[in-house]
C-alpha cells in the first residue's frame, strides 16, 4: 500500500512539473502545439460609436482570413483579438490591459483621440506597438512614444485645411463650438489660431456635453451672436442633433465640421432635409478611394456583409492591419521588431487609403484631406 501510494504521489508531482514548465517556457509550448500570432483590435463595439468600432472589426477580420487562407504569416495563424474600449477613456483602459494579457504583439486602435491618449503609456511601457485610426488630436504623436503610430493625420494638417476652406467658401464671421474632447478641442483651438491669422476673429467660441442631445440654448446663443457659419470640431452623432435642431429652429446657417463627422450615419440621425448642405474636411470618403487595392476590398466587403463600411476610419483600421502583417511577415511576431520595421523599413506601402510611411514621430507622411458637402440625398459629395 505504502509503495501503491508512493507511485501515484510521484506520477502526480511529474504531472503537476510538466505543467508548470509548459507554462513557462516557449521553446517546450512551441513544440506541442501551432504557433498563432494575436493581434489586437481596440475599438468602440459598444456605446456612441459603436458602428464605427463595429466596422473595424469587420474589416480587419476580412483582411485576417485573406491572409490566414493564404497560409498566414511566416506560417503562423492571425488571430483577431478584439477589446471593446466603448468609447470611452475608463473603458479603454481596461481594453489595452485585456489585450496584453492575451498576449497580442501588436494592437490597432482606437477611433477617439482622448480615448487612445488613457492607453498610449500603457501600451508603451508594455512594448506593444499601437497604431491608432482614427485618432487626429496633435498631443499623441509629441509625447516621444517609440511604439506609436497612426494611420489617420494630425489635426494640425486638418486645422489648415478647415480654416482655409471656410476662407474660400467666403465666411467671415464664423462660430467655433467643440465638446472638449482631447480631438474637438485640439481642432478647435487650430482653426481659431488660423483664423486669427487670416485676419478673422470668431463671433463665438464654446463647447457642449458629448453625449447630450438637446442643444436649443446653446444654438440660441449662438443665432444671437448672428454667425454667417458653425465650425463644429466634433463627433457626428452631436453634429446630426444641432442639424437636426437647426432646421427646427427655422435657422438656415450653414456649418462645416472636421473628420470625425464623416459617418453616414449623421445622416440617418439629422434626416436628409437636415443634413443637406454639411460641409467637412476629411481623408477621402469609400466612392473616392479609387486604388485597385480598396476597388476590390470593397467588393469583397460588399459581398460579405451586403453594406460599405459607414466611415473612412475602419478602411483606416484596416490600413493599420496590414502594415503590422506586412512587419510580421518581415521580421516576426516581435513586438520590438514590429515597431522599428515600421519606422524604418516600412516605405511607401500599398494601403487601401493609399500610399503609407511613417515618420520618426510616428505619424502619417502625405496629406490626405478634402472638402465634403452632403448632396440632397444624402450622399457625401467630394467638392474639388
Amino acid at each position: 500500500m505504502g509503495k501503491f501510494f508512493f507511485q501515484v504521489t510521484f506520477l502526480a508531482m511529474a504531472v503537476l512539473v510538466a505543467s508548470a514548465i509548459s507554462m513557462t517556457s516557449p521553446s517546450i509550448t512551441s513544440s506541442w502545439a501551432a504557433s498563432t500570432i494575436k493581434v489586437g483590435v481596440m475599438g468602440p463595439t459598444t456605446g456612441s460609436w459603436a458602428s464605427e468600432g463595429q466596422d473595424m472589426v469587420k474589416v480587419i477580420e476580412i483582411l485576417a482570413d485573406q491572409i490566414n487562407a493564404k497560409g498566414g504569416l511566416r506560417g503562423d495563424k492571425v488571430e483577431v483579438v478584439v477589446g471593446d474600449d466603448g468609447g470611452t477613456p475608463k473603458s479603454a483602459t481596461l481594453a489595452a490591459q485585456r489585450l496584453l494579457t492575451l498576449g497580442v504583439v501588436a494592437v490597432v486602435g482606437t477611433y477617439g483621440s482622448s480615448v487612445t491618449e488613457a492607453t498610449q503609456d500603457i501600451y508603451d511601457e508594455a512594448g506593444v506597438p499601437q497604431i491608432a485610426t482614427g485618432s487626429t488630436s496633435i498631443r499623441l504623436s509629441e509625447k516621444g512614444l517609440k511604439k506609436f503610430f497612426r494611420t489617420c493625420p494630425r489635426d494640425d494638417e486638418q486645422g489648415r485645411v478647415l480654416a482655409g476652406k471656410v476662407k474660400e467658401l467666403g465666411f467671415s464671421r464664423p462660430a467655433i463650438v467643440h465638446d472638449n474632447t482631447s480631438y474637438a478641442k485640439g481642432l478647435a483651438d487650430e482653426a481659431r489660431a488660423i483664423f486669427k491669422s487670416q485676419g478673422i476673429s470668431e463671433v463665438y467660441y464654446d463647447a457642449i456635453n458629448p453625449g447630450d442631445r438637446d442643444f436649443a440654448v446653446a444654438l440660441s446663443k449662438i443665432q444671437a451672436q448672428n454667425p454667417d457659419i458653425i465650425v463644429f470640431t466634433g463627433y457626428y452623432p452631436e453634429a446630426a442633433m444641432i442639424l437636426r435642431q437647426k432646421r427646427e429652429k427655422g435657422w438656415n446657417v450653414p456649418v462645416i465640421g472636421g473628420d470625425a463627422t464623416n459617418n453616414r450615419t449623421l445622416v440617418e440621425i439629422a434626416g436628409r432635409a437636415a443634413a443637406a448642405g454639411y460641409y467637412f474636411v476629411s481623408p477621402p470618403s469609400l466612392g473616392d478611394m479609387k486604388t485597385p487595392e480598396a476597388v476590390e476590398f470593397l467588393k469583397v466587403y460588399q459581398a460579405k456583409h451586403n453594406s460599405l463600411p459607414s466611415s473612412v476610419w475602419a478602411v483606416l483600421a484596416g490600413d493599420a492591419f496590414q502594415v503590422i502583417a506586412e512587419a510580421i511577415g518581415n521580421v516576426g511576431a516581435d513586438s520590438t521588431k514590429i515597431a522599428t520595421y515600421l519606422h524604418n523599413d516600412l516605405k511607401d506601402f500599398k494601403g487601401l487609403s493609399g500610399s503609407i510611411s511613417f515618420d520618426e514621430k510616428g505619424d502619417r507622411i502625405g496629406e490626405v484631406y478634402r472638402l465634403y458637402q452632403v448632396d440632397e440625398q444624402g450622399d457625401f459629395s467630394l467638392r474639388e
